[in-house]
């Protein structure tokens, strides 16, 4: 029964990604105007879910110099990822109908998720009710982040059913860490402190490297000014999940 109950948590956890499919009833030049802002809203979710979320996790139980060595080699690791996608479907085409930053977005989104799923799964070995809380306490950081992940593929050149297609699969690695955490509970914390770090990396990356230097190619001050108060919106969305989980 407990299997049943951390399966269905997950799946239902998986089926946020699909908040991007409001944007099908959006007229695609409303939509356009909106995922400018939605980059700087991302932005600010993917630095505050690292900041404020993954790492304060892990520090609590993994010694700070290993943390913030894996955090480089995440850093280093996304580096290396994105000038692959680059040379890949940019470099050997001369064009680059989709940016590498979207590839790698999924891929950071897929180890978070992945790991959403290892703590469901061994909240629920502890008990119902603390599965069902920590379930909930996932939801309530996801819902932004998905936002602004569909916002990411979106403006990087994914079609709106390619967005949602692909966000949806990288939200079910949620049910296979789930199904990873549950048959090895007394490991999951182990791995956690290798992945978490590595994640944080990943997201600390993309908002630096690929997503704020997209704000600052805006000339007009006024479509700038608006992104950076969408990013600061996005820090502070994840800094109130993270006060709301205390309680």
């Amino acid at each position: 029964m407990t299997f049943v109950w951390i399966l269905v948590s997950t799946f239902v956890v998986s089926v946020i990604s699909l908040v991007g499919i409001f944007s099908l009833m959006i007229k695609e030049n409303l939509l356009q105007r909106i995922l400018f802002y939605l980059i700087g809203f991302s932005a600010g979710a993917l630095i505050g879910g690292a900041f404020l979320h993954i790492l304060p996790e892990v520090l609590e139980t993994a010694d700070s110099t290993f943390v913030f060595s894996w955090l480089i080699v995440g850093i280093v690791l996304f580096f290396l990822m994105e000038r692959f996608f680059y040379w890949r479907h940019c470099h050997e085409h001369g064009t680059c109908p989709v940016h590498g930053f979207t590839y790698l977005n999924l891929i950071g989104d897929g180890f978070h998720n992945f790991l959403d799923g290892v703590m469901i799964a061994a909240s629920y070995t502890v008990s119902v009710p603390v599965g069902i809380a920590t379930t909930l306490a996932v939801i309530m950081h996801e819902v932004p982040q998905e936002l602004g992940d569909f916002g990411v593929l979106i403006y990087g050149g994914f079609s709106r059913s390619r967005a949602l297609a692909f966000n949806f699969l990288s939200a079910l690695m949620a049910v296979l860490g789930a199904v990873a955490g549950y048959f090895a509970a007394g490991a999951s914390e182990q791995f956690a402190s290798y992945i978490l770090p590595l994640t944080a990396g990943g997201f600390i990356y993309i908002a630096t490297s690929d997503l704020i230097p997209e704000i600052h190619k805006e000339k007009k001050l006024r479509k700038s000014t608006l992104a950076f108060i969408a990013f600061l919106l996005g820090i502070i969305f994840m800094a109130v999940t993270k006060l709301f989980l205390k309680f």
